[in-house]
């Protein structure tokens, strides 16, 4: 990329980092230290706001740079991804915003321990909720490493290095200064500007076919190399068992993740009933509906104009597809139009990231400090909000050092497809026993803890012995193979085993379920009686 390129897009990235930053500062000055202020930014956000900050959380670096990198290269059979993140908010539209915001507190296992013995459910859910944040966060570090390896040319490691370094110190810099409220406003001015940057791309990619939806797509399947093929289910899960297999894994924890994302829950906290809940996520379908379906016509626009091969070459992963349709759409390569419009893209996808991981990392530090830290340290302490405050500052930058550190390892996988990963392994720890919790009236505390630790111990033990990490040429250690299993995403197999965990925990438990905790739970979930 030519030096235009690099200080423009530099120049719009650091304006936003300021901006951002003294939103922050600002916060901080007026913040007063509370648990309360700290975890939910004291709950006085609007449903229109929250719904603005849901949808900027959610519009992660997997939805901007990774589904419209994976469409340029795999045409239909990558539009799974954006299919699969849409659907999922049905189910936590119907079957969770409202519930978990009248049952919970702070995190997930504010829900559980409602009617279960609090230290070992709070160990147990914590643990799958960092877990699942950490490898949330790699997606994202991994996202920033393609993106400025775009910016400088891709020649340099050591940029990309420092890249994924910077943008895990600025995450860290934002949750233990901002907490939530800084947070949110920080996804809220993020899911404005990736929506207006989208926006503007799709209109200019339907301009350039004339508003000719189906030269669009007869153009790349053209480009593709791959002929109709290109536009018809297959040409990535189109192969033996296996692959069929691999595309029912990933649609299932597509639709079924978003449920049990910590990051997630943790935004219905913040608003202050259970009805603006529901309201904040009608928003919150409304935005990331519509980013969705742009997003379809820049991958397939990135195949018709940049050429997949192009893509590839950029990125094996397809995460470059974005900036360099931007490029092409702008004039070219050394054009002023084409500077413009890959600087504000670039600067835009940087905002999508640090936005992301800051709230990611505020849900995982919330985990360790509320659920983890209050549960493990000895008793007849009593709680104290302001030390697990502190607590959580602490873990915020512990959690952003280790996701550094798998970024730099995950750096040549495609963001989107490891944002599945993570979705996988929500949907086996943590949605089932949220749903065994708010529906089932018999659900004890020890299928609680073996529903958990039944879905996440096999959903990490399958992606580790699988062509993911090893046995194959685009794994993380493509020089060694301990392959055991054979689908890249586990959702198939480590969902279903998180659901018979907890049933089969609570069938051999010898305690009996708590029918009072239970009716009062019910009641108080049903109703907002007695919700915080």
């Amino acid at each position: 990329m030519s030096g235009d390129h690099q200080t423009l897009a530099l120049l719009l990235f650091s304006a936003f980092v300021a901006v951002t930053l003294g939103i922050t500062t600002w916060v901080s000055r007026h913040r007063h230290g509370s648990a309360e202020e700290f975890y939910t930014g004291g709950r006085l956000f609007s449903p229109m706001e929250n719904g603005f900050a849901i949808a900027g959380d959610y519009m992660s670096a997997a939805s901007f740079l990774g589904i419209s990198g994976l469409i340029a290269l795999f045409g239909y059979d990558g539009m799974l991804y954006s299919v699969g993140f849409l659907v999922a908010w049905l189910v936590v539209l119907l079957l969770v915003a409202e519930l978990v915001r009248n049952c919970g507190r702070f995190t997930l296992a504010d829900v559980v321990a409602a009617r279960m013995r609090e230290r070992p459910v709070r160990i147990a859910a914590g643990t799958s909720s960092v877990a699942v944040s950490v490898l949330y966060l790699v997606a994202q570090m991994v996202g920033a490493g393609s993106l400025v390896a775009l910016l400088l040319g891709g020649t340099s490691e050591a940029a990309r290095a420092w890249t994924v370094t910077g943008v895990g110190a600025l995450m860290v810099v934002y949750v233990t200064l901002g907490g939530m409220r800084a947070t949110t406003w920080i996804q809220i001015v993020k899911a404005v500007l990736l929506m207006a940057g989208t926006l503007a791309l799709t209109v200019l990619v339907l301009l350039r076919f004339h508003g000719d939806f189906d030269a669009l797509l007869t153009t790349a399947a053209e480009r593709s190399g791959h002929g109709k093929e290109f536009l018809a289910p297959g040409l990535a899960y189109g192969g033996g068992w296996t692959a069929r297999l691999d595309f029912m894994s990933l649609g299932l924890a597509l639709v079924l993740g978003t449920a049990g994302l910590p990051h997630i829950l943790s935004r219905f906290y913040t608003v202050p009933t259970a009805r603006a809940a529901r309201r904040s996520v009608v928003w919150a379908i409304g935005l990331i509906g519509g980013f969705y379906l742009m997003t379809i016509v820049l991958g397939f626009g990135a195949a018709a104009l940049v050429g997949t091969d192009e893509v590839r070459a950029s990125s094996a992963a397809g995460n470059t597809a974005v900036p360099l349709l931007a490029l092409d759409l702008g004039g070219g390569a050394g054009s002023t139009g084409g500077t413009v419009l890959f600087a504000v893209v670039a600067a835009v996808a940087f905002a999508t990231i640090l936005a992301v991981v800051a709230g990611i990392t505020l849900a995982s530090s919330a985990s360790v400090a509320h659920d983890l830290y209050a549960s493990l340290k000895r008793p007849g302490r009593g709680r104290k909000p302001r030390g697990e405050v502190a607590v959580a500052r602490l873990a915020a930058a512990g959690i952003g050092a280790v996701a550094i550190a798998l970024g730099l390892l995950a750096r040549d996988l495609n963001v989107a497809f490891l944002v599945g990963l993570a979705f996988a392994v929500a949907a086996s720890a943590n949605l089932p026993v949220l749903l065994y919790s708010l529906f089932w009236r018999n659900f004890t505390t020890r299928g609680a803890v073996w529903s958990v630790y039944g879905g996440l111990v096999p959903a990490v033990l399958l992606v580790v012995f699988s062509p993911v990490v090893s046995g194959s040429p685009e794994a993380i250690f493509p020089g060694v193979d301990f392959q055991v299993f054979p689908l890249q995403n586990p959702g198939l197999v480590s969902i279903p085993l998180g659901f018979l965990a907890g049933w089969l925990g609570t069938v051999l438990s010898r305690e009996r379920a708590d029918e009072a905790r239970h009716a009062e739970s019910e009641v108080r979930s049903l109703t907002g009686a007695g919700a915080v």
